[in-house]
């Protein structure tokens, strides 16, 4: 290869950086990307993207290495340029890991919106949120929901989750449990596409997003981006709206790209005010109007039912709840120990009896309270998600993720779940959102 290329190195976490490369950097000549940095999920690093992903231009793939061995990879292999492409970071990591890069001699860039958003031939309506753990699904899930009732055909486009074979997950179609199964699904991909298609939608996702999009426009009136994190959309959105947490109100400006998807979006939903106390809506709907004035505000609930609540009143139980949302997204606890506290149940701690490979996640994350996160990258993960389960000292297993635990693993206990879904907690209505969209929608497109 010209030495005269520029040479690039993404630091991502197997999502934004795959897209960010396929629609910038996979047919430029004019650079080179000589290698992929991974953090937030495990077993990312040491694999290679492959070549039938990446192009002409790379016939030998492209590595995925450590973001640990940033600054020696950039010396080594002269870099010129550091990209930045994962999302749920506070804005100061971001800076740090620039100051990481510059002081390694390299640039140091975002690729926006208007580089890496693919234009689609239906109508798109994207969701997305400031924070990891918002609600982003639930309102996904209810905007297909509405969309389907009106008579349009909808499909779910899934920010991608690609932890397997990226050559087999370049486009992925899922209608049903036999469609997770074949894919060897994680947790964190059975989280997100379970509900949907129990809701009887149809979930795209996989890694070359410009054939999952066409894929996607095949089946589809209208599609719906479900993001992931709080990234901002991959497909150019003809109605964007954006997730906010009352539980978080000052959460608003402190995360990438969390931010800049706030201020794309055309609405705000203000979810999870049935849980907050009232000062922090209002603090945080204040502070929205200052950000964005004129902003159309929503306010949503996010209620918890128990399948049975009656069951775990005055029992020990155990919570578990979704997986990313206690990591990464940052919360002590979620769904599951609200509606475990309110009926009556004493959620107990796991740390001291976790397995290795939980009692690991408790120590990269040290803020997560008594709750377990829904762990399983992979089959090690799994087993030890449900080695801690047994060996904790609880009668029952309330599990608030939105796949079906019980169904997934075996347990020598009895598993409640947990459901919440999206529901209005005043006007306008997210139904009159989709009503006016769609009403603006010109039909065939």
């Amino acid at each position: 290869m010209s030495s005269a290329r520029r040479r690039v190195v993404i630091v991502g976490a197997a999502g934004r950086d795959f897209h960010n490369f396929n629609t910038v950097y996979r047919d430029d000549p004019a650079v080179e990307v000589v290698a992929f940095t991974a953090a937030q999920i495990p077993g990312i690093a040491g694999r290679r993207y492959p070549a039938a992903l990446a192009g002409f231009l790379y016939p030998d793939g492209i590595a995925i290495v450590p973001e640990a061995g940033l600054e020696d990879l950039c010396r080594r292999s002269g870099v010129d340029r550091v990209v930045f492409s994962y999302s749920d970071v506070t804005h100061a990591s971001v800076m740090h890991l620039a100051a990481r890069a510059l002081a390694a001699g390299t640039d140091f860039e975002l690729l926006g919106p208007r580089r890496t958003m693919l234009a689609s031939s239906r109508p798109v309506v994207a969701v997305s949120a400031v924070r990891t753990g918002c609600g982003k699904s639930q309102v996904s899930r209810h905007i297909a929901g509405l969309i389907a009732a009106r008579g349009r055909r909808v499909v779910a486009v899934r920010h991608p989750m690609p932890y397997g074979d990226l050559a087999r997950q370049r486009c992925q179609r899922f209608a049903s449990a036999a469609d997770l199964e074949r894919a060897q699904c994680t947790n964190e991909e059975r989280e997100e596409y379970e509900p949907h298609i129990a809701a009887g939608h149809v979930v795209f996702a996989g890694v070359d997003y410009a054939a999952v999009l066409k894929a996607a426009e095949q089946e589809a009136d209208v599609v719906v981006w479900d993001g992931g994190n709080n990234d901002f959309p991959f497909f150019r959105p003809d109605l964007h709206l954006c997730v906010v947490d009352a539980l978080r109100p000052d959460q608003l400006d402190t995360h990438h790209p969390g931010e800049t998807a706030l201020l794309m979006a055309d609405t705000v939903i203000v979810n999870k005010v049935d849980a907050a106390e009232p000062g922090a809506v209002a603090r945080m709907e204040a502070a929205l109007r200052r950000m964005k004035p004129g902003a159309s505000i929503l306010r949503a609930a996010s209620p918890v039912r128990l399948d049975d609540a009656t069951r775990v009143r005055g029992r020990r139980v155990v919570v578990v709840e979704d997986g990313p949302t206690i990591t990464h997204g940052g919360m002590a606890h979620g769904a599951g120990y609200a509606a475990a506290r309110a009926a009556g149940a004493e959620p107990v701690d796991v740390r001291m009896v976790a397995a290795p490979a939980i009692r690991a996640a408790f120590e990269q994350y040290p803020h997560i309270g008594p709750v377990l996160p829904a762990l399983g990258y992979d089959a090690a993960q799994l087993r030890a998600l449900a080695d801690t389960l047994d060996a904790a000292d609880a009668d029952i297993v309330i599990s608030a993720t939105p796949l079906d635990l019980a169904a997934l693993i075996r347990i020598g206990k009895p598993v409640l779940r947990a459901h919440y879904a999206y529901a209005d907690a005043g006007a306008p209505t997210l139904a009159r959102v989709i009503d006016d969209f769609l009403d603006r929608c010109k039909p065939g497109r």
